[in-house]
């Protein structure tokens, strides 16, 4: 009698939660080389789950902070824009209902008003030669 083993998926071997024979797969019928070697799909499966981890990291960093529990498409925008590596990355990525950043002209703000503390200090300078002059 033959002892059979409980087959282990490659993603399981890799420790990984990223499917490795189904990148392994999609890489075969790519046409993106005429050989895919062993170890690319798990090298590739591993870079990805990374990638995910880092912006759902931080995608949850972002909904806390909006005091939100679940993250949303404008979570994960925020999460990209912010971070300058993924920012540089995923430059040409357009978001589903991610929304845009809010940045709002210089020349549109309103203008601010020096506050001046010269007329305040002569103001106090005449009570004080007033009160001289009653004394």
């Amino acid at each position: 009698m033959s002892s059979k083993k409980k087959s282990k998926s490659r993603s399981s071997r890799a420790g990984l939660h990223f499917p490795v024979g189904r990148i392994h797969k999609i890489l075969r019928k790519g046409n993106y080389a005429p050989r895919i070697g062993a170890g690319a799909p798990v090298y590739l499966a591993a870079a990805l789950e990374y990638l995910s981890a880092e912006i759902l990291e931080l995608a949850t960093e972002v909904a806390k902070e909006n005091n939100k529990t679940r993250v949303i498409p404008r979570h994960i925008l925020f999460a990209i824009r912010n971070d300058e590596e993924l920012n540089r990355m995923l430059s040409g990525v357009t978001i589903s209902q991610g929304g845009v950043l809010p940045a709002i002209h210089a020349q549109l703000l309103p203008k601010k008003t020096a506050k001046n503390t010269q007329p305040s200090q002569a103001q106090s300078s005449q009570s004080q030669t007033a009160r001289c002059c009653f004394i």
